[in-house]
């Protein structure tokens, strides 16, 4: 038996919803085919997430949402639930996939986290092209950072104007504003062992040097043979005191069912003042995916 779940971020209605699904049914089809050759779980959530960070319409990987100095900074981690290992960068701005630093990190074994020009060095020694992080940007992310630009600089005698630029900015809003677009994926292999991976521009507009909690192991990606794997999108800040990846495979390791085992997570989410969503695969390759934002988009396979 296995089992792959992915997920293209939780949030609002977007114009980009279709764009966004079709993205995740191709991560999805390039994950199960890995699992389907007898692949492992690792390379299958690494495989199906690079792709989405292939996505513009994504925030991850090109297509990442900017910082308020219009900069990309990206994060991502990936988790092996067989021996417990893990690798997480942050700060990252010239790596198209930031998941492949991550799994580089869990290989060499040295150290967990890595984070800005060293997660850069450590990729370029080990054969990761580097690139202008401009070619991270597309035309739609620096049209919404020049629209709340334009509201920011706005005069507050001026209330018209400012009404005027603060509807425009609406018009033109970022999907990676709300946290939608955050990618990640979960799976169970052959051989009854889950992983996790998640990647992300974070929050646009966000502080030069803010981490979400998608790199963080145990708040946005956690994987245990004995419990399961989660991959978790949505309001970073609440989701790192919420623990929530925690939170949902302590519910697993108690042998509740992943659908409850998410419901709690959420429940702890909310209690904190955050919205958001995650992708679950328990020990036994049951899977499950729930959001208390008005959408999350997903998609899941087993066999």
């Amino acid at each position: 038996m296995h089992a792959l779940v992915v997920h293209g971020g939780a949030g609002i209605a977007s114009g980009a919803a279709k764009a966004q699904q079709r993205a995740c049914a191709l991560a999805l089809e390039c994950g199960w085919k890995i699992l389907a050759g007898g692949g492992s779980a690792l390379d299958s959530v690494v495989a199906a997430v690079e792709l989405m960070e292939d996505e513009p319409t994504l925030n991850a990987g090109y297509g990442s949402c900017l910082t308020e100095d219009g900069t990309v900074e990206l994060d991502a981690a990936v988790m092996d639930g067989c021996e417990r290992r893990a690798g997480a960068v942050a700060l990252v701005r010239r790596l198209r996939h930031p998941v492949r630093a991550a799994r580089l990190l869990l290989e060499e074994g040295r150290h967990v986290f890595l984070a800005g020009e060293a997660v850069e060095t450590f990729a370029a020694a080990r054969g990761m092209p580097l690139v202008d992080s401009a070619t991270l940007v597309t035309p739609a992310r620096r049209d919404a950072w020049a629209a709340r630009q334009r509201a920011a600089d706005a005069s507050v005698g001026e209330a018209a104007s400012i009404d005027a630029t603060l509807s425009e900015a609406a018009d033109e809003r970022d999907p990676g504003e709300d946290g939608a677009g955050t990618v990640g994926a979960v799976a169970f292999d052959v051989g009854c062992h889950v992983a996790a991976a998640t990647s992300t521009g974070g929050i646009s507009g966000k502080r030069a040097g803010r981490i979400g909690d998608s790199p963080i192991i145990g708040a946005g990606t956690l994987a245990d043979d004995r419990a399961g794997a989660v991959s978790a999108t949505g309001d970073g800040e609440a989701i790192i005191r919420a623990t929530v990846a925690s939170v949902a495979l302590e519910i697993l390791r108690s042998g509740v069912g992943p659908e409850r085992a998410a419901e709690v997570a959420l429940a702890e989410l909310t209690r904190v003042g955050g919205t958001g969503g995650l992708i679950v695969v328990d020990r036994f390759g049951r899977v499950a995916a729930a959001h208390t934002t008005p959408r999350m988009t997903w998609a899941s396979r087993c066999a």
